[in-house]
């Protein structure tokens, strides 16, 4: 463990500033009563949310409500944003010493956190696995919105992380039919490699009960508005930052009143919210995640010194992958 002059040392990466990501050193503060030190084993990049961070696409009026307790420094740069490590407990309450340990927090190499925003990981999901937990939490928001029933068809609109759990949990169901398309061929033949069944946007046809957008692009949008049918839902996922998004709500939207409905992870669903809390949606996904599947979902791995690289290749364009994981 790195210490100078008798403080604890951190490695973290930083959005200097628009376009510009830096790995920086800095000092973490003693583990007080209630807290833990946590060695990162693993962390997840976000890569739609992340690239609108780092590319400085948060507008101004939600700079407050996307702001979480472990990030660094302001959206108006420079800021320090991420939201999954994955790390072991080396100190604080003595029960927990060696837990495996989920966090809402940015790339950093150690963190200091209360221990109560530390989740343990089951035995039964490898770290590696459990980096997917922020990103199913999306996921299973999105398909609690939906109120997808069993039997009905649902469209998928964007194969990255968030469309590929979204399609995973889906296809779990009975008798739920699930058809995912991407406008990048790659994609598409990942995710028939998964098991989906994949089309080029091109070739959806038919009308869907249901769709879920998560490519980012208003041109997915549309298309998942038109292939809905009489009454069909579209959640959106996709996160536009200050890009304009333009529709055509001419056409069959009105008369065929059809709906889209926003999804958000950091809210629950109104009907959830008696029985549920955002910790016990955790659990859940954590049950979840003890399938084996999600493993296919990981697509890249990196080092943790390589991230600025990471970052600037994002600069030119979207992530050609699922999850991003970055190894400590």
């Amino acid at each position: 463990m790195d210490r100078k002059a008798g403080t604890l040392q951190a490695t973290s990466l930083w959005f200097q500033k628009p376009g510009r990501a830096v790995l920086r050193d800095e000092e973490l503060a003693e583990v007080p009563e209630g807290w833990c030190l946590v060695e990162s084993l693993f962390s997840a990049i976000s890569p739609g949310t992340e690239r609108l961070v780092f590319l400085g696409g948060v507008p101004r009026e939600v700079f407050a409500r996307m702001k979480h307790p472990y990030m660094g420094g302001e959206f108006s740069f420079p800021v320090k944003y991420g939201y999954s490590l994955v790390g072991r407990i080396v100190d604080g309450p003595d029960e927990r010493i060696g837990q495996t340990v989920h966090v809402l927090h940015p790339h950093q190499d150690r963190c200091v956190v209360k221990s109560e925003d530390a989740f343990p990981v089951p035995d039964e999901v490898p770290p590696e696995r459990a980096s997917l937990a922020s990103s199913m939490e999306t996921a299973v928001n999105a398909i609690w919105d939906s109120q997808a029933a069993i039997g009905e068809c649902a469209l998928v609109v964007g194969f990255g992380i968030i469309g590929s759990l979204v399609a995973r949990l889906l296809e779990s169901m009975p008798g739920l039919k699930v058809t995912v398309t991407d406008i990048d061929s790659h994609k598409l033949t990942l995710a028939g490699k998964l098991g989906f069944e994949a089309r080029q946007p091109n070739d959806v046809s038919g009308s869907f009960d249901l769709a879920f957008h998560a490519s980012g692009s208003p041109g997915g949008l549309q298309l998942a508005l038109d292939r809905v049918g009489f009454e069909g839902r579209v959640v959106e996922l996709s996160w536009y930052g200050t890009k304009k998004t333009a529709l055509s709500l001419g056409g069959s939207f009105h008369p065929m009143r059809k709906k889209i409905l926003s999804s958000q992870v950091s809210s629950l669903p109104s009907r959830f919210r008696s029985n549920w809390d955002l910790k016990k949606r955790k659990s859940l996904v954590f049950d979840l995640l003890k399938n084996e599947a999600f493993d296919s979902h990981i697509t890249h791995r990196f080092p943790f010194g390589g991230l600025p690289r990471v970052f600037e290749e994002f600069k030119t364009a979207h992530a050609p992958g699922l999850s991003y994981l970055v190894v400590y």
